[in-house]
């Protein structure tokens, strides 16, 4: 792996269903096929793995030296304000070599509200 080489973590809440991944996975595999170099990830808050710690281990150990952390969450909520900051610091203090970026929610992104309206404003057109 390229020393310069950049990977992309998308971080969601976790569910005891597994089908509860599938939109996730729908994600992950998008931004594969739009990016085919770049290194993509799914990690879980809880009841899923990997765990974002693991995930971030995973690729330091192929020598990544930027992880930007997107969280596929609607709002920031407590998991975002409370829970996530301290996994990526001790994510950054255990790999102080890469860089690890936040990000704000994905729901939070004007394109994401965007495909929302329009989707809502679709099923609602069909009548169904």
């Amino acid at each position: 792996m390229a020393a310069d080489s950049s990977a992309l973590v998308l971080f969601a809440h976790g569910a005891r269903d597994p089908r509860w991944a599938e939109p996730f996975e729908a994600v992950a595999a998008k931004v594969r096929s739009a990016e085919p170099g770049r290194r993509v990830t799914l990690a879980y808050l809880e009841l899923m793995q990997p765990s974002l710690g693991d995930a971030i281990d995973a690729l330091a150990s192929e020598g990544h030296a930027r992880i930007d952390v997107v969280p596929m969450f609607l709002g920031t909520g407590g998991h975002l304000r409370k829970d996530l900051p301290p996994l990526v610091e001790a994510a950054r203090v255990r790999h102080a070599q890469i860089t690890i970026c936040l990000h704000a929610a994905i729901g939070e992104q004007a394109a994401v509200t965007e495909a929302m309206a329009s989707a809502a404003l679709a099923l609602a057109a069909r009548g169904e």
